[in-house]
């Protein structure tokens, strides 16, 4: 979607607020990246600028708009995230206009010198966001259903490579074993990260929810071997994040077999444009989960 396809009315709201505080709009860069629905795009005014996302509020993608609304409006200060400075559900459209963060994507790979400030980022979340701030958060579960029921699906083939290995991680797997009191991210990828002047930030609160403090963490691990890193060399890279120390490695590689079979499932049966890196972060993520299976 394009900013041309956003309802007149809510434009020109959008106009309204971006006026009284940065002046007469200039130019619209739509986003060069991201998979969710949706509008996407910086609009540079004379004085500044700020990132716009929306979509219709009947859209399937709305909830996901909802709730980084709701994230937005709850988010901790402490938070290296850009903040929610106008939302709007007029129009027939979820409207959200966030401080623009400038930087670029980080590299996760091996030696790169971002990753101390990406690691820190990771190691701070669980912190800043514990306690929940907000009572009423999407539980974790919800979330870790939606990878269930792929993985189960994954599963009814018997001829799935490594159907075994994948049946062992998730036994006795069961989505309460990620509750938790922190709000969680979810979705933590170099594609919803930033680095500038030696700091790391997070984007894309479409997933939040509560759940365990070491939940993002361990989401996070197998984009981190997609990056090139061993799954021993993620341990090592994780030493300083005090949530990880407490994550049970059984429920870790349950989840990790969980979110390698979705994304397995996404690469067969997703957007055709989306389906290699969805190939990528599964394999990624086999390599992460048998190496939780060996040191549950």
């Amino acid at each position: 979607m394009g900013w041309e396809e956003v309802p007149e009315a809510a434009r020109d709201d959008v106009r309204e607020v971006l006026g009284e505080r940065y002046g007469e709009l200039v130019e619209i860069e739509p986003a060069s990246a991201g998979i969710m629905p949706g509008v996407a795009a910086r609009l540079r005014a004379e004085r500044g600028s700020l990132f716009l996302k929306g979509c219709p509020a009947g859209h399937p993608a709305g909830r996901l708009h909802a709730r980084e609304r709701w994230a937005g409006e709850v988010m901790p200060a402490a938070v290296p995230t850009p903040r929610l400075e106008w939302s709007s559900h007029d129009h027939g459209w979820i409207t959200l206009l966030f401080a623009y963060q400038p930087g670029r994507r980080p590299d996760l790979a091996p030696g790169s010198p971002d990753l101390p400030a990406v690691i820190d980022l990771v190691a701070g979340l669980g912190s800043f966001l514990t306690p929940c701030p907000e009572e009423f958060a999407v539980p974790a579960a919800e979330n870790v259903e939606a990878l269930l029921a792929k993985a189960r699906h994954m599963l009814t083939r018997e001829d799935l490579p490594g159907h075994g290995r994948y049946a062992a991680a998730l036994h006795g797997f069961g989505v309460e074993a990620v509750a938790g009191d922190t709000l969680v991210h979810y979705d933590l990828s170099a594609g919803n990260l930033k680095v500038h002047e030696g700091a790391a930030s997070v984007l894309d609160w479409g997933f939040a929810c509560t759940g365990a403090d070491w939940l993002d963490a361990a989401l996070f691990a197998p984009r981190l071997v997609e990056a090139g890193h061993p799954p021993r060399q993620v341990e090592a890279l994780y030493a300083d994040v005090p949530a990880w120390q407490a994550a049970p490695r059984d429920v870790v590689a349950g989840l990790a077999a969980a979110w390698t079979l979705f994304r397995a499932y996404k690469a067969e049966h997703g957007p055709p444009d989306a389906r290699g890196a969805r190939r990528r972060a599964a394999a990624a993520g086999r390599v992460w989960m048998e190496h939780c299976l060996s040191t549950a």
